[in-house]
């Protein structure tokens, strides 16, 4: 696998770049045309604008590979749904999504989870919409659901660097009736407040190496780092 044209294709589709991204996938399949992960890609752009018969021949070939691929398996009942060629569908998003980079991105778990019925047909790597209020940060499905809301501190941050300009993409991370993760990406930040992440790094445990009999029961041996105090 090649590994920059992949993060290129990735990149493309995190940033919406559709046609960019059906040209990086085509080429990585030129060499390698079995390579699932592209496949997937490539029907998820193929979708975005509106060319669900590529789409369906796309992911066919995936199945064809593979299975039991699952990400196919959904995406493939959804586009079974489609009702003409003009219209995008959304689709399980494929593993790279969810490549952490520091300050970039965050596993983020709602609180005042939707109704149950508003769950139903959420699906991992399904993509939802970021919604800021004058007092909260809610998360919806793209028809408009609610799904849930971001905690407070978090939503405060994110409010303040949205109304500057920065721009995110979310995905369900994992979802269950009484939990749901999601998996917040930055997208395009804005200069107009400089160099600000977007999170504050994670929390970083470490234990320092003292012989057991100079550590006094007393006092802990893990010191965690403060998270970056809102702006």
């Amino acid at each position: 696998m090649d590994i920059s044209a992949t993060q290129t294709a990735v990149s493309f589709a995190l940033s919406g770049k559709w046609k960019e991204a059906i040209e990086a996938n085509l080429t990585i399949l030129k060499s390698d045309p079995n390579d699932t992960e592209a496949l997937c890609r490539l029907a998820r752009a193929y979708s975005e604008i509106g060319k669900i018969s590529q789409a369906k021949s796309t992911i066919k070939k995936v199945l064809e590979v593979d299975p039991t691929n699952q990400i196919a398996l959904k995406f493939s009942e959804r586009l079974k749904l489609a009702k003409n060629s003009n219209s995008p569908v959304s689709s399980p998003t494929c593993n790279e999504s969810f490549l952490e980079e520091p300050g970039k991105t965050k596993l983020i778990q709602l609180v005042n989870v939707g109704e149950p019925d508003n769950l139903a047909n959420l699906d991992p790597g399904e993509e939802v919409k970021l919604t800021p209020y004058s007092h909260r940060v809610s998360i919806t499905t793209k028809g408009g659901k609610y799904v849930g809301r971001l905690p407070d501190d978090i939503a405060a941050r994110l409010k303040n660097l949205i109304k500057a300009g920065y721009k995110y993409l979310t995905l369900i991370k994992s979802v269950d009736q009484k939990e749901i993760t999601v998996f917040i990406r930055e997208i395009e930040s804005s200069q107009s407040v400089g160099k600000t992440s977007s999170f504050s790094p994670e929390k970083i445990e470490y234990v320092s190496f003292t012989p057991p009999e100079y550590v006094h029961k007393d006092v802990p041996s893990t010191v965690t780092t403060e998270d970056i105090p809102e702006e």
